[in-house]
């Protein structure tokens, strides 16, 4: 019973984590902090890297097949996060199981907050293509249901926030989609579809470089059957919210994300 629970639970942080392009940690640190109370955040945000992996790795092959991954723009983020990705997991070390659980609660109630009151920057002529920003980096991408999506972007300003973001997501451990997607929709005005795929893809990178860390520092020290199925279900799960990705509404999905988002981080905070 205990196993089918790892295996549905895994399936589900893998399913809202792809459906929404954040990698599903937001939603398997809370459940980690309320199950082992006695483990350290090290341990905590380790587990959580290694299944955002095998999520967003699974999810970027489903969203691969779509044509909705920039790819160009994600290598070029992924490398931008290496040094994050390394030094957070070296971070968490210091920080002590209770501080953990408030920065935890406060960072994701924010970002729950501002996604939630988000104003909508998409009219009905551009729900599928997207707002054409300032900046020097053009792009034009065509998905495999030939939706097409013109935007641009300020390259410097999307390399310095994925500096920051890998080093703070590294830190508490939620793989960094939960700051990538409002980030990429709100300053650099990437559309929706093209902002959930490209952050999965990011991610996979990301966290795989931060999980390495934990492992060489003896983090993932035991609980590999107990990670193996957890990762097992985020797989599934990560195919699955990609599916579901194509037939709900853009709006609908960023709300869902910061009810979820909020609900976790009160129940932290509050214990």
């Amino acid at each position: 019973m205990e196993y089918l629970l790892l295996l549905l639970l895994g399936c589900l942080v893998g399913t809202f984590g792809t459906l929404v392009g954040v990698g599903g940690g937001f939603i398997l640190v809370p459940v980690l902090l309320m199950l082992y109370p006695d483990e350290s955040p090290g341990y905590i945000t380790s587990v959580s890297l290694v299944v955002v992996f095998f999520n967003s790795l699974s999810g970027s092959v489903a969203y691969s097949r779509m044509k909705r991954i920039d790819y160009k723009t994600g290598l070029m983020f992924a490398l931008a996060a290496i040094p994050g990705s390394v030094l957070g997991p070296l971070t968490v070390e210091y920080i002590p199981r209770k501080l953990f659980n408030i920065i935890f609660s406060i960072i994701i109630i924010t970002v729950a907050f501002f996604l939630f009151f988000r104003k909508n920057n998409e009219t009905a002529n551009q729900k599928e293509v997207g707002i054409i920003a300032k900046g020097s980096t053009l792009r034009n991408l065509t998905d495999a249901e030939g939706n097409n999506y013109i935007f641009s972007f300020n390259r410097s300003t999307g390399i310095i926030l994925s500096i920051f973001i890998s080093y703070v997501s590294s830190i508490i451990g939620v793989g960094g989609g939960i700051f990538y997607v409002p980030a990429m929709l709100s300053i650099l005005n990437f559309p929706l579809n093209i902002a959930t795929a490209t952050s999965q893809f990011i991610l996979s990178f990301m966290t795989l470089g931060s999980s390495i860390v934990h492992f060489t520092s003896g983090n993932l020290r035991h609980g590999f059957f107990f990670i193996l199925l957890l990762s097992a279900g985020a797989v599934l799960g990560a195919q699955i919210g990609a599916k579901i990705s194509k037939r709900l509404k853009g709006k609908l999905i960023i709300r869902c994300l910061a009810v979820a988002m909020g609900l976790a981080g009160l129940k932290i905070l509050l214990g």
